[in-house]
């Protein structure tokens, strides 16, 4: 499909309210193809909501999302669209090659990658075999992305996809995510709390405000693509972590 300039993700004066409970207003974002956008937030701000309108999985109360210019559901049911949540969606009665494999059987997808290839590219090629239980909870975080990508979706929607992990397991997946990713320039949309997973993986960083969630802040990463240990202890990388932290403190007390 040619998408010309139409942008991979347009979020329009989107607002989301549940009875009296108003969830976000006015949320305003455009993604372009290729780009890797995170949002950052306190918690309850609507960062995981909107993620979840992204995917078609729940409707605006006001506003419109496109993506690549259709509605989301539109682009699920054409499975444009890959999402991985915090917890592994991964079956416990199959093993790691058979959860990738269902994504193809249920996408049908014609320019797949090839799952085993894949879980060996993610650094799972004696773990293929092995159930759920059987993995760590990095390995089967790095399932679960497989199974998200392994049909080549257009947008991949990322929710707090390490939140759950140590800090040692999680800098270093976070590492690898960067090189899977920087590989294919896949459009990305992650949801995190944390500030530096934010800048060490995206271009643009959206910071929202306290319920109801607005887009208070945006933060363009102007890093190297390759973002190493060296270039995490640079100056202009610590900079970019405390205006993001900065931007954050203001739009939680404001």
């Amino acid at each position: 499909m040619s998408t010309g300039s139409v942008p991979a993700l347009k979020v329009s004066s989107v607002s989301k309210h549940y009875a009296d409970n108003s969830v976000m207003e006015g949320i305003n974002l455009t993604v372009e193809k290729g780009e890797f956008i995170a949002l950052i937030g306190a918690s309850g701000c609507g960062k995981t909501t909107l993620l979840r309108m992204c995917a078609g999985l729940e409707q605006p109360s006001s506003g419109s999302i496109e993506i690549f210019g259709k509605p989301p559901v539109a682009a699920t049911s054409a499975h444009e669209i890959g999402v991985a949540f915090q917890r592994p969606a991964l079956i416990p009665s199959r093993t790691a090659l058979e959860n990738v494999r269902l994504t193809l059987k249920i996408t049908a997808a014609k320019k797949a990658m090839d799952p085993l290839t894949l879980l060996s590219h993610f650094g799972l090629a004696e773990a293929v075999d092995r159930y759920p239980h059987q993995l760590s909870g990095g390995m089967q975080q790095r399932v679960n992305i497989a199974c998200a990508i392994v049909h080549q979706p257009a947008l991949l929607l990322l929710d707090e996809p390490f939140g759950a992990l140590d800090e040692i397991t999680r800098e270093r997946l976070v590492d690898w995510l960067a090189d899977v990713l920087r590989e294919s320039s896949r459009t990305t949309l992650l949801v995190t709390h944390s500030v530096e997973e934010a800048i060490t993986l995206s271009n643009r960083v959206f910071v929202m405000s306290h319920r109801p969630g607005r887009i208070a802040a945006e933060i363009r990463v102007a890093l190297p693509s390759v973002r190493d240990f060296e270039v995490r202890q640079s100056e202009q990388y610590l900079d970019l972590v405390r205006s993001a932290r900065d931007a954050l403190h203001s739009a939680i007390t404001d």
